[in-house]
C-alpha cells in the first residue's frame, strides 16, 4: 500500500508554531522592507507587486469568520485547501485513500463537513467500499419503502420513576468537557444543541458559564471526580449537586463509570490546557494534569451503585437519571443487571461506550487495547435487559463513531434506542483530525485553551453547522429507515443488517452476537458464551 501522507494532520504540525500574531508582524516587516527598497532599488516596485498582494490575502483570511484555518493561520493554512483540491488520481499516491480508517477516513470527515456546511452530501460513480470483502455491511431494502414521520426521530427517557421525563433526540452531542475542548466550542455546541433541539452532554469537567449561556439543553455528566459538585477532598458534595440540578438546562444527569478510550483509567487533562478559568471551574491546583480517579468514591459495589443511582434521582427532583460505561468483564455488567432486578432499582438510561471510543489524552495501550468495542458490548447489554424482563424499564444509548445515518441505523439495530455522537460533532465545528488535542495546539481552536488558537473558532458560525449536520444525518437515518420498509426506530432489530463474514458468505447481526431470549435469564438460561459469567456473578459485589 505504501506510505500514505495525511494531509490534515501534516498541516497541524506544520502551523504548530504560526499564528495570526506573528503573520502581523511579519507582514510589518515585508512592508517596511519594501518601502526602505523604493528609496534603493528600481526593483522595489517589483517586489511589492509580489508581496503586497499575499499580505492582503493574509490579512483578509484573518479578518474573515468562516474558516478557522485561514483565520488561525493566514495565508500559509491556504495550503490545506490547496492539497484538498488536487486531483485524485494523484492524491491516491500521495495521501490516504478515501476509505482508510485513520481513525476515521477522508470519506466520513468529508461527509460531516458537507453535511455541517450546507454543500452537496452526494456521490456520483459508485461505492468505494469493497462489497465482496469480508467486514462489509449493508441493510436490506424493502420493495414496499416508507416515509417515516420526523417524530419517530425523538425518543422520551425517564419512565414512572422519573417526575420529569426528557424529549430526546435520537442523535446528541455525546460527552466532552470544557478544558478538553475550548469556550468557543463548547459555546458552539450548546448553541447547535439550543437551534436543533437536541442535547449537549457537558463531559466530566463540570458545568461551565459556557455551557449554560446559550441555553441548550444539557446532560450533565458526573465522573470519578466529581467536578461541579464536589468537597475540598474530591468526594461528592450532595448539596452543590442539587443546587446546579435545578438549572433549566439541566435536563438529564449521566454517572460515568468508564469510557471507551480510556476504562478503569479515569480522565486525564494535561496540566497545558489547564487555565485559571478551568482550574476555579474544576477545584484543582495549576500546574499539575488532573487524573480524574479510575473508580468511584461515593459508593460500593452493584449494589451500592444502583442506590446512588436512586439517590441522584431524588436529589435532582426528578430528573432521567443514567450510566455510562464501557463493557468490560461480563460478569461485573451481570452484577449490575443482578442489582436492579433484585432491589427495583433502575436507570432511566444506560450509555455504552466502545472500545474504539474517542479521547483527548489516553495511554496508548487503553486505546489500543483496553475495552469491550461497541457492538459486542450494545448487544450484551440489551439482551441482558431482555433476558430479566427489564428492558422496557431502561433506554440504551450508543455511543462511538457515529458519522452517518446507517451508523445510528446499525447501533439502534443491535439494541440501543439512540446515540451520541462527539468526534463527528468536532468535525462539524472545523476540526481536521490533527492529532493535537493533548498538546493544547490544535489548528483549528476546538481542543485547546490557547486563546490565538481559539479566536479562529467563531461560536455563532460553527452553531449553524452543528445543528445542520446533526439535522441532516437524523433525516438520512429516517430515509435509511424508510428504505428497510419501517416506519418507526422500534421496528428495527438486528435482522435488518447483514455483514459478509468470508468469501460467499454472509450473516445478519443477529447471528454475529449471542442471542438471549425475552426472560431467559429469569429461567436460569443464557447463551453459552456468557453462561459461566452470568452463574458466577452476584448482586451484592462485583
Amino acid at each position: 500500500m505504501g506510505v500514505k501522507v495525511q494531509i490534515d494532520q501534516g498541516i497541524g504540525s506544520m502551523v504548530e508554531s504560526w499564528n495570526r500574531r506573528r503573520f502581523y508582524l511579519l507582514s510589518a516587516v515585508l512592508v517596511a522592507i519594501n518601502l526602505g527598497l523604493v528609496a534603493w532599488t528600481r526593483w522595489a516596485l517589483l517586489g511589492f507587486l509580489v508581496l503586497g498582494p499575499l499580505i492582503a490575502m493574509g490579512i483578509s483570511d484573518a479578518r474573515q469568520e468562516r474558516h478557522t484555518i485561514l483565520r488561525n493561520f493566514p495565508l500559509l493554512g491556504r495550503l490545506r485547501y490547496f492539497l484538498e483540491s488536487v486531483r485524485p488520481e494523484v492524491r491516491q499516491y500521495f495521501v490516504e485513500s478515501d476509505s482508510d480508517d485513520l481513525p476515521f477516513s477522508r470519506e466520513k470527515r468529508s461527509l460531516v463537513f458537507q453535511r455541517a456546511k450546507g454543500q452537496v452530501d452526494t456521490r456520483p460513480f459508485g461505492t468505494l467500499r469493497d462489497v465482496n470483502g469480508v467486514g462489509y455491511e449493508w441493510v436490506n431494502h424493502s420493495l414496499v419503502p416508507k416515509h417515516p414521520a420526523p417524530e419517530a426521530a425523538r425518543l422520551v427517557i425517564g419512565g414512572a420513576r422519573a417526575l420529569k421525563p426528557y424529549s430526546s433526540s435520537l442523535l446528541n452531542v455525546s460527552a466532552m468537557s470544557f478544558g478538553a475542548l475550548s469556550k468557543n466550542a463548547i459555546l458552539a455546541l450548546n448553541d447547535g444543541a439550543r437551534r436543533g433541539g437536541f442535547a449537549h452532554n457537558t463531559g466530566e469537567g463540570g458545568l461551565s458559564p459556557y455551557h449554560l449561556e446559550p441555553g441548550g439543553d444539557l446532560i450533565w455528566q458526573i465522573g470519578t471526580g466529581y467536578f461541579g459538585c464536589r468537597n475540598h477532598d474530591g468526594s461528592f458534595d450532595p448539596a452543590l449537586f442539587r443546587v446546579k440540578c435545578s438549572l433549566p438546562s439541566v435536563k438529564m444527569i449521566e454517572l460515568k463509570l468508564s469510557q471507551g478510550a480510556k476504562p478503569a483509567h479515569g480522565g486525564i487533562l494535561p496540566a497545558a490546557k489547564i487555565t485559571q478559568e478551568i482550574a476555579e471551574i474544576r477545584s484543582v491546583p495549576l500546574g499539575k494534569d488532573v487524573n480524574s480517579p479510575p473508580a468511584h468514591s461515593a459508593f460500593v459495589g452493584p449494589g451500592g451503585l444502583v442506590q446512588f443511582i436512586q439517590t441522584l434521582r431524588e436529589l435532582s427532583g426528578g430528573l432521567p437519571i443514567g450510566f455510562k460505561l464501557c463493557v468490560g468483564r461480563p460478569r461485573e455488567w451481570f452484577a449490575i443487571v443482578r442489582a436492579m432486578h433484585e432491589t427495583g432499582l433502575y436507570p432511566d438510561f444506560i450509555t455504552v461506550d466502545g472500545g474504539e471510543g474517542g479521547t483527548g489524552a489516553a495511554p496508548l495501550e487503553f486505546i489500543n487495547s483496553v475495552g469491550m468495542p461497541l457492538g459486542d458490548g450494545l448487544a450484551l447489554v440489551h439482551g441482558s435487559l431482555v433476558g430479566l424482563g427489564i428492558r422496557n424499564e431502561v433506554r440504551v444509548i450508543a455511543t462511538g463513531k457515529v458519522t452517518s445515518g446507517f451508523d445510528i441505523l446499525r447501533h439502534i439495530a443491535i439494541g440501543a434506542d439512540g446515540c451520541n455522537s462527539a468526534r463527528a460533532m468536532m468535525f462539524a465545528l472545523g476540526c481536521i483530525q490533527a492529532l493535537k488535542c493533548n498538546t493544547n495546539k490544535c489548528p483549528t481552536g476546538v481542543a485547546t485553551s490557547d486563546p490565538a488558537l481559539m479566536y479562529g473558532l467563531v461560536p455563532e458560525q460553527k452553531a449553524a453547522r452543528v445543528q445542520s449536520f446533526h439535522q441532516k444525518t437524523v433525516q438520512s437515518f429516517l430515509e435509511l429507515l424508510g428504505a428497510a420498509g419501517l416506519e418507526h426506530p422500534d421496528d428495527l432489530i438486528a435482522d435488518h443488517v447483514v455483514r459478509r463474514v468470508d468469501a460467499g458468505r454472509v450473516q445478519s447481526l443477529a447471528e454475529l452476537y449471542p442471542r438471549f431470549e425475552a426472560g431467559c435469564l429469569l429461567a436460569g438460561e443464557c447463551p453459552e458464551a456468557y453462561r459461566d459469567e452470568w452463574r458466577r456473578s452476584s448482586a451484592t459485589r462485583f
